[in-house]
């Protein structure tokens, strides 16, 4: 049985800190390999800031190349909009179930709003969560505290996001350190987030 950790999010762009966080969790933790699961629509995410699906996937596909242990997703494209987790996670199971364990992973910042998310007690009941350290407000559920579903990992704090990265490159800053360089390779070929 496979253990794979999903790692889900817009990567508009990828970056190195979500190369960081996937390859510390297959590297550190009982995860045999982290799905990059590229999300054409999160409900909290308005869609016309969303560069193409297939540019997106690109990107995550072209960062993850020499990782063996990371993998990019597509399989949100062909499921109902707005994605929900719980959706995808039965869909998974249904494809991969017989020789694969799905978790998810999540930024602590996403632990906070968890209470929010549809089905979440049937996610909770049925798939451990490993929850990485971010700098955010707020505070976690006490029923998330101490759940035994719920893994705390230390993993290295990375405060960089998407959004900082393409308003940096709209205005004319170098943002190559903050991207693998066939991601960044790729954006400036496509003229992307000017």
């Amino acid at each position: 049985m496979k253990k794979v950790g999903l790692f889900f999010g817009t990567f508009n762009p990828i970056h190195i800190g979500h190369l960081v966080i996937a390859n510390h969790l297959v590297e550190f933790s009982d995860l045999d390999e982290v799905w990059f699961v590229i999300t054409p629509q999160s409900p909290f995410k308005v869609k016309q800031s969303l560069l193409d699906d297939n540019h997106r996937y690109q990107m995550v596909f072209e960062a993850v190349q020499d990782y063996p242990k990371l993998k990019p997703s597509k399989i949100e494209f062909d499921l109902p909009q707005p994605n929900y987790t719980s959706i995808t996670l039965a869909h998974l199971d249904d494809k991969y179930g017989k020789d694969h364990q799905f978790s998810l992973i999540m930024g602590e910042d996403n632990l906070k709003s968890f209470h929010k998310w549809k089905n979440y007690g049937a996610i909770l009941e049925n798939y451990s969560i490993y929850v990485y350290p971010r700098i955010s407000g707020g505070t976690i559920e006490h029923q998330f505290k101490d759940h035994a579903k719920i893994t705390k990992v230390d993993a290295p704090v990375m405060e960089i996001s998407s959004t900082f990265i393409r308003k940096a490159h709209k205005a004319g800053k170098n943002v190559r350190p903050l991207l693998p360089y066939s991601v960044w390779k790729y954006m400036d070929e496509m003229n992307f987030y000017r």
